[in-house]
């Protein structure tokens, strides 16, 4: 943040940590001048089947998103720091094909407007591949009246084991066009070149169409989002 001039965004999850220990995170980062923070509740570990929060942490991430918010109204579990508000700008995560949790995508747009109730301040999609479910999503959005920026996840695909892995790990389709594209595809190489072609024309939609700002997961491998940025910006 301080070397190249922009904001740093830490995802703080709810996994791991008890209220006390959220709280001083909280103040770790707002002294080192961070304020903007992706709330999330996390992913179970690896030897759990379903989400467990720690003896005293959050269970959910609106619980996570209310205690930032507490911190921006001065109002600290460490008396020590009372009337010292924060001004944490807070992020939550939507799913535009559903969280894989939520009994239906209703239910599952209920929670979100919790979120956003609660003091989100905008959205982070999860990532896909079909733009018009991203619409569908947004339009979902704006007819229960969440008006708070809602920014789309992007990941290029890179290798051919993307081709089950994605769907498989994060719970989301790849368009019918892009399927028969990828089946095409017989090495990394051919799969990476499509994958830069489909997030250049996704990307270009997507700005097109009044994207607030376009968020790339890179996975510690950004040579391919790099590619997609030069033929963008």
């Amino acid at each position: 943040m301080n070397k190249y001039k922009v904001d740093a965004v830490p995802h703080l999850i709810c996994g791991g940590f008890n209220v006390e220990e959220t709280e001083n995170a909280l103040i770790d980062l707002k002294f080192l001048g961070i304020d903007n923070i992706l709330a999330l509740r996390g992913d179970p570990i690896k030897s759990e089947q379903i989400f467990q929060p720690n003896k005293g942490g959050h269970a959910y991430a609106i619980d996570l998103i209310q205690q930032i918010g507490e911190l921006n109204r001065g109002k600290y579990l460490d008396d020590e720091h009372q009337n010292s508000p924060t001004d944490f700008c807070i992020g939550c995560a939507g799913y535009p094909e559903k969280h894989f949790e939520a009994m239906n995508l209703e239910t599952d747009m209920m929670h979100l407007k919790a979120k956003v109730d609660a003091g989100a301040e905008y959205i982070m999609t999860q990532l896909f591949y079909d733009n018009k479910k991203f619409f569908e999503f947004v339009d979902k959005c704006r007819a229960i009246g969440i008006t708070v920026p809602i920014i789309p996840g992007l990941k290029p695909i890179t290798n051919l084991t993307h081709k089950t892995f994605l769907p498989k790990f994060f719970h989301i389709d790849f368009p019918m066009e892009l399927s028969k594209e990828l089946e095409k595809c017989k090495t990394n190489e051919q799969i990476t070149e499509l994958g830069i072609e489909w997030g250049v024309n996704q990307a270009k939609e997507l700005i097109a169409n009044g994207a607030p700002v376009l968020h790339f997961y890179t996975m510690g491998k950004g040579t391919a989002v790099k590619r997609i940025a030069k033929e963008i910006f």
